[in-house]
């Protein structure tokens, strides 16, 4: 596995913008938006992206038509529930308003983007080797569990592989999240993660009596390795990463309650 420093988007007029450093083919393109750059109002200054979360609608709007004119694709989003749905996109589907309920979404299509909002969860990016089909996801804990072992990144794994007929590799990009020092969970999750695999005991450090701290990019790299991704890049749990503890650069819900949402998108080019 390699990790990445993070990087910034020098190509963009919001050079605080993060592209992901990995080695997909040249018809892939990624970004990872941060808190600064757009036009929305404290507590939700300045790029925030989320329609739901108490913004003035039409600094949100502003915000997202600026990003889809900064790619120059138009950028899909979901109704995301924490859960495992893979939407799979094509250019019938791609206004910039949400098209449906999902944390996940794929597509073979070119001039649209899959993209996901986050404050906190992890935004996961993947491309096939090929370059054939991009997706992303957005990966919470409970997501990332699933039922019976099979989450969000199972679920978009499995969809990018029968879309492409294929069990060819894929590149996977993990972004900011929330970090191992600042993710407190109970007994019960770290629990639920350890009954489905013995090797989850590493991602979770005890802080006192059924409280831990929870290392969310491990758990997710452990789940990919599982499942035969090897090449990942990106988020390798130091502290450059985390969204709590980065105030000036990333929402975080678990860290300001009132929070607004930053985007993942990736798209590929003819």
């Amino acid at each position: 596995m390699t990790s990445m420093p993070l990087t910034e988007l020098q190509t963009s007029p919001l050079a605080h913008w993060l592209t992901p450093d990995w080695p997909v083919p040249s018809c892939v393109r990624a970004v990872c938006t941060t808190r600064t750059g757009g036009v929305s109002k404290s507590p939700f200054d300045s790029m925030n992206v989320g329609l739901h979360v108490g913004d003035a609608p039409a600094d949100a709007q502003h915000n997202r038509a600026l990003l889809a004119q900064t790619i120059g694709v138009k950028p899909v989003f979901l109704n995301q529930v924490h859960g495992w749905q893979v939407s799979q996109l094509d250019a019938l589907s791609a206004p910039i308003e949400e098209v449906a309920t999902a944390d996940a979404s794929i597509t073979c299509s070119t001039g649209l983007a899959c993209t996901i909002m986050v404050a906190d969860c992890l935004p996961v990016l993947f491309c096939s080797a090929d370059g054939g089909v991009v997706g992303a996801a957005h990966a919470g804990w409970r997501g990332l569990l699933g039922f019976n072992g099979h989450g969000v990144l199972e679920a978009i794994v499995q969809e990018a592989r029968a879309v492409r007929a294929s069990s060819a590799p894929c590149l996977v990009w993990l972004g900011p999240c929330i970090g191992p020092s600042a993710f407190e969970v109970g007994e019960e999750v770290r629990q639920a993660f350890v009954s489905q695999s013995s090797a989850a005991q590493s991602a979770f450090f005890p802080m006192g009596e059924k409280k831990w701290l929870a290392d969310l990019a491990l758990l997710a790299r452990q789940r990919l390795q599982a499942l035969g991704v090897d090449a990942m890049y990106g988020n390798d749990s130091s502290s450059d990463w985390c969204t709590v503890n980065n105030a000036s650069r990333f929402f975080s819900h678990r860290r300001d309650r009132v929070s607004g949402r930053f985007a993942a998108a990736i798209w590929r080019t003819d």
